[in-house]
């Protein structure tokens, strides 16, 4: 690669050299700029991805849509309070064919639009997946429950999925909010609402759902690496990439959060 350009081949060569393997379910965390001058952009991405895992593999990624949250729970300061209720009844429903993602980057978006990706319901924590596992991993995304039991990653979990975090650190790693979801702590809750189809008619549905946190995730996924249980590290194009396993991570994360967050949440004296 003296020339910087990154190519497919070159892609599937250092995936490869990682650890992916054909089969596998991977839930795939990329920053498109760090990878480098990619021939091919995010299309070759999701091809060399899609030519490691091979016919019996599921491409997982997060097609999140922060857009369609309450502006309440957003706090916008671009949209004021007296006009909270006109956005809540302008913004379009949520559609997993046609809804765009918001901040999960190029990478993302080329898996949700994907021949044959299938998207999971939830109107802002959705997750996108193409392979043979693709509708086990997207049946049930409760409102309530967007990363805990409910959610698209315990079914990664259940699949034994792998995660590839590609130019990005753990702190992007979603597999560790069912850790804490997992870790018995307490969560906080706050209320947040969507457009919907009910029934095929434009609802604004209102729930509550948990407050997460990925202030410690990049220390929790150093403890991991160090604790040798499986993470693999190397270079992806120009990415520093990370390929972990999602059982073993979210079990040890589980743990991890339960004694740090624990230990932080105890009153002194």
């Amino acid at each position: 690669m003296s020339s910087g350009v990154v190519t497919q081949p070159g892609l599937v060569r250092d995936l490869r050299a990682l650890g992916l393997r054909s089969g596998s379910v991977l839930l795939v965390h990329a920053s498109l700029s760090r990878i480098g001058t990619v021939a091919g952009g995010e299309q070759a991405v999701v091809l060399a991805l899609e030519e490691v895992l091979g016919a019996d593999g599921t491409l997982v990624a997060p097609t999140q849509s922060w857009h369609l949250c309450d502006p309440a729970y957003l706090g916008d300061p671009g949209v004021p309070e007296d006009r909270w209720d006109d956005v809540r009844a302008a913004l379009p429903a949520y559609d997993p064919a046609w809804t765009p993602t918001r901040t999960m980057g190029a990478v993302a978006d080329a898996v949700r639009t994907r021949a044959g990706a299938l998207r999971s319901g939830h109107p802002h924590r959705s997750f996108a997946a193409v392979g043979p596992h693709a509708a086990d991993v997207v049946a049930r995304h409760d409102l309530a429950d967007p990363v805990g039991e409910g959610s698209p990653l315990a079914a990664l979990y259940r699949l034994d999925a792998h995660v590839l975090l590609l130019g990005v650190g753990h702190d992007k790693n979603t597999s560790l909010h069912l850790a804490e979801a997992r870790s018995g702590l307490p969560l906080e809750t706050v209320p947040n609402g969507a457009p919907l189809l009910v029934g095929g008619v434009r609802r604004w549905v209102t729930f509550d759902e948990p407050v997460v946190d990925d202030a410690d995730f990049d220390a929790v996924g150093a403890a991991f690496a160090a604790a040798g249980l499986g993470a693999r590290q190397g270079l992806v194009g120009a990415a520093r990439a990370h390929l972990v396993p999602v059982r073993p991570l979210v079990d040890f994360a589980a743990d991890w959060f339960r004694r740090t967050r624990g230990q932080r949440a105890q009153p002194v004296g």
